[in-house]
């Protein structure tokens, strides 16, 4: 998590800190499981592009905390970058389209689950990122389709823009139900959102192969074949207590006793205790200056 004072002042980087996540992004899994139940009943996930781990944290809490037999939960958490050890999660270093056979063999057997929170270094040009993140979305969904049991579930995030349709239809072809997520700690200055996407059910004939992970060429298809506008509409859901904590509003430091939007009296009465003091200051340099000048005139 950065330190800059924006995130310190940020209610659920501050939440993180005091709760253990590694970053404030653990609560985004929370709220979109609390909305779609995504965790019941699963006991093998992949965690793609899972560092800081805060993704890998609350998978390992909910699935250990629920589990009637701890033994039968595994994860898996993918990342090119190292990471601190979490309780019951195997962490494979590599990149994500070259690790299906690995995830496989510490499964044992298909996953039920597979979240990927990765996202490229952003440009600020929003067609551009749109773009980058479609294609890393592309790339953890053809790795998915190795490794993901039929009805499985997929959640990643997305950069939502003008052309977000087009990954739409294409997790469509793949999954029957697409929804978009927006957590409420995700700020509503960005344009991040979560596709989650349940039931797992491939075209008839389709075979998985990580010889083309971005769906290139798939059967001598190609882009100039296609032809007419494809619109593909589909939920969108704000995630979590819509009467809790703005990730884009400012709070207090004394969390527990301070209800959403408001400002704790200890703080209001700093700031009297500042004006004050500022204005004793002032009438102490007003009183020096008059005695120097009254001595001046003696």
């Amino acid at each position: 998590m950065g330190k800059t004072s924006k995130d310190q002042r940020d209610i659920y980087y501050r939440m993180a800190k005091e709760q253990g996540w590694r970053a404030r992004s653990a609560f985004k899994l929370l709220q979109i499981d609390d909305e779609f139940r995504i965790l019941e009943n699963v006991t093998k996930v992949v965690d793609l592009c899972a560092a800081p781990g805060s993704w890998s944290q609350v998978l390992s809490k909910r699935l250990l905390e629920n589990a009637n037999d701890p033994s039968e939960v595994k994860i898996v958490a993918v990342d090119l970058q190292p990471m601190s050890p979490i309780n019951g999660v195997v962490q494979i270093r590599g990149d994500i389209t070259d690790v299906a056979k690995k995830i496989t063999e510490v499964f044992g057997a298909l996953a039920d689950l597979v979240v990927c929170d990765g996202a490229p270094d952003v440009t600020g040009l929003h067609s551009l990122d749109e773009y980058m993140q479609s294609q890393l979305v592309l790339a953890a969904l053809n790795i998915t389709t190795n490794i993901l049991k039929i009805g499985g579930s997929f959640v990643a995030k997305i950069f939502r823009a003008r052309n977000i349709c087009l990954l739409y239809a294409q997790l469509k072809v793949f999954f029957k139900e697409v929804y978009c997520a927006k957590p409420k700690s995700s700020r509503l200055s960005s344009c991040e959102a979560f596709v989650v996407c349940r039931g797992y059910s491939p075209p008839d004939g389709f075979e998985p192969t990580l010889e083309r992970p971005l769906f290139s060429d798939y059967r001598g298809a190609s882009s100039d074949t296609l032809r007419g506008v494809n619109r593909v509409i589909v939920p969108f859901v704000v995630c979590g207590d819509l009467s809790g904590f703005d990730s884009d509003g400012h709070y207090s430091l004394n969390l527990p006793n301070a209800p959403p939007g408001t400002v704790k009296s200890e703080l209001v009465l700093f700031l009297l205790f500042l004006n004050m003091f500022h204005l004793s200051s002032l009438l102490t340099y007003l009183l020096t200056y008059l005695d120097n000048w009254m001595a001046r005139l003696h």
